[in-house]
């Protein structure tokens, strides 16, 4: 009975893959795999266990959602086990929900093996924490992608003002217009926020400023990025003990 395992890589660090994602890993025949998934994942699969990459980034789909949602299927009908491996956890922004339902529609069993999330662990990387006592009692996580095509924002700028800890994923391209926004809905100028490129790897960089000053210092950051919003963010110079 073919199965796929709509499995969370983590945002990075390979030492943050679950033990039940690397079990199944182990066992797959098959892995569909991101471009946020750490490549080195794949180094712990079986001999002739096959790879196929269905990346996207920016302006560049290896292949649009319905046809990956078609490529998991076919190779279900394919293999005992397929891994549908992706960056973070897959119901977090990551479409697994997406590519469920079409399994369940096509009575394909699925299961889905959750993942350390970005928008938790990418600011626990750079010294923020996304609550503290006294400090913030909640956070929000925002999509900082949204399609060019809708005429509407579905993000309720207006309800923003009031969040403690705002976590806007994939939204590099987009921070004036949120830094912009956020100033609009009652958000002070001077209020903290920081930028945080390729976060849990060797690789991260962290920029810290304002809703007014973080464009510019955030200049020649580079993808995958995670924007974090709120006076967390000045926890970081006591906090920061993975740059240390």
């Amino acid at each position: 009975m073919p199965k796929v395992y709509l499995t969370g890589a983590g945002p990075g660090d390979i030492e943050l893959l679950t033990l039940k994602a690397l079990r199944v890993i182990k066992e797959a025949d098959v892995v569909i795999y991101d471009n946020l998934a750490n490549s080195d994942i794949l180094k712990e699969a079986k001999n002739g266990c096959e790879f196929v990459y269905v990346g996207k980034e920016k302006d560049k789909h290896i292949l649009p959602q319905d046809e990956i949602n078609e490529l998991i299927y076919q190779k279900a009908l394919l293999h005992e086990n397929v891994v549908r491996l992706k960056g973070g956890d897959p119901f977090v922004f990551g479409r697994g929900g997406e590519e469920g339902i079409f399994l369940h529609e096509r009575d394909i069993k699925f299961e889905v093996i959750p993942g350390i999330s970005s928008a938790i662990s990418v600011p626990s990387y750079a010294g923020i924490p996304v609550t503290h006592r006294g400090v913030a009692v909640s956070f929000r996580v925002v999509t900082g992608h949204e399609s060019p095509l809708k005429e509407v924002s579905q993000i309720p700028w207006e309800s923003l003002k009031n969040d403690d800890t705002l976590v806007f994923l994939m939204g590099l391209h987009q921070l004036k217009k949120i830094s912009t926004k956020l100033i609009e809905v009652g958000k002070p100028k001077d209020y903290p926020c920081a930028v945080i490129s390729k976060g849990t790897t060797s690789e991260q960089k962290v920029v810290v400023g304002n809703l007014e000053n973080i464009v510019e210092k955030s200049k020649g950051m580079e993808r995958p990025a995670l924007i974090i919003v709120g006076e967390v963010v000045r926890l970081r110079e006591q906090l920061k003990w993975f740059q240390d």
